[in-house]
């Protein structure tokens, strides 16, 4: 790695949220320009009119390219430059539009290595339209830019807890149909990997979840727990992946169980946003894994109720500045030790005896495993 700072991308998102003001307020701080070279995907105008309106002390210098991009300022890079009316806290085409014609300039970028990582403002899908295709979210939209046919995974990170989901924004009642043994085996294997090299963990803990309130034979609630999940965990842990689990989510988070894990997988999207929203009050991030690029963006909607009254709490966007530029750091690491590996000196010999494996995590005397 050179000494060069870290170029971060950031995509204003929607111009009508409250993206302008959690990037200036993100960067009134004078050590983030110490930190990394900011490169803000959006609009001048925009800019200029948000600064004025909120009286915010935000000095950025205008550039068209990303090469122009210079240390030590906020660089706003003309992504969107026809005009954009700005209607503070009303969702519009307009204001969808602006904000994907940004993340698009920024995927185009990426593709020619002009910065290192993606942050990006909140977006709302409802208003984000493209021509000929159906926009469902950042995630899906680096996938079918980048991905190359593979999937991400959004991981939400906080303090303590880094937690995932099998399924993703689903009606409840189509939760059971979707999960199934090989899907539970691909996401726990991309969650630990993900870990291993973007978190710096070199033998990660993940939790699995049941996807019913109890999981023992006395008690069952479904049989998913017997049948899917456990011949999937079973699979994992064959194949040197330290999963543990099932684990019924109310006993789970309620005793604090979640803290001796590095990463918990979910069934459900609401099996893991509601929990981790609860302990984490607003300064949570979305890392998006498996993709080429380090993506991050806050935990928050557009926040159109309090766009324009200088009341974003802009704790949760520092935050995914800080954990964009954390991964690259140990992404870097982790790929070049790989490139170059030391020579093994010795062969540690591997117990894989269920007593060993069950071992890692504390166990309370009535837990799944204690009765398995």
């Amino acid at each position: 790695m050179d000494n060069k700072k870290i170029r971060v991308a950031i995509t204003h998102g929607d111009t009508n949220g409250i993206g302008y003001e959690l990037i200036f307020k993100t960067f009134a701080e004078p050590e983030m320009l110490e930190l990394c070279t900011p490169i803000v995907y959006g609009s001048p105008k925009v800019a200029a009119y948000y600064r004025k309106a909120m009286n915010l002390p935000a000095q950025f210098s205008i550039i068209q390219k990303a090469e122009d991009a210079e240390e030590g300022r906020i660089n706003l890079l003309a992504a969107v430059e026809e005009e954009v009316k700005v209607d503070m806290g009303v969702p519009t085409e307009e204001s969808g539009q602006a904000a994907v014609k940004a993340l698009d300039r920024a995927m185009t970028d990426f593709r020619d290595d002009l910065y290192d990582v993606l942050v990006t403002a909140p977006i709302n899908s409802q208003n984000a339209f493209i021509e000929g295709f159906a926009f469902k979210g950042h995630k899906h939209y680096i996938e079918t830019c980048l991905g190359e046919g593979k999937k991400g995974l959004s991981i939400l990170v906080g303090d303590t807890l880094r937690i995932a989901s099998v399924t993703e924004k689903l009606p409840l009642k189509e939760v059971a149909a979707q999960i199934t043994a090989e899907k539970i085996v691909e996401k726990a294997t991309l969650f630990q990997q993900t870990i291993k090299r973007d978190f710096n963990i070199s033998n990660p803990r993940i939790a699995v979840l049941a996807l019913n309130p109890k999981n023992n034979e006395e008690t069952s609630c479904g049989n998913e727990e017997m049948e899917i999940i456990i011949p999937a965990i079973d699979e994992l842990a064959g194949k040197g992946v330290q999963v543990f689990g099932p684990y019924p989510a109310d006993d789970f988070f309620g005793n604090g169980d979640f803290r001796e894990f590095d990463g918990v997988l979910a069934m459900y999207h609401d099996q893991a946003t509601a929990p981790f929203k609860s302990i984490n009050d607003g300064r949570g991030v979305i890392y998006t894994a498996g993709m080429p690029v380090i993506r991050t963006s806050a935990d928050i909607t557009p926040g159109y109720e309090i766009a324009g009254t200088n009341t974003a709490d802009e704790s949760a966007f520092r935050n995914a500045v800080y954990l964009a530029i954390d991964t690259f750091r140990y992404r870097s690491s982790y790929d070049e030790a790989c490139e170059n590996p030391l020579p093994k000196l010795f062969h540690e010999k591997r117990d894989d005896s269920e007593k060993v494996r069950f071992a890692i995590p504390k166990k309370k005397a009535d837990s799944p495993e204690a009765k398995r």
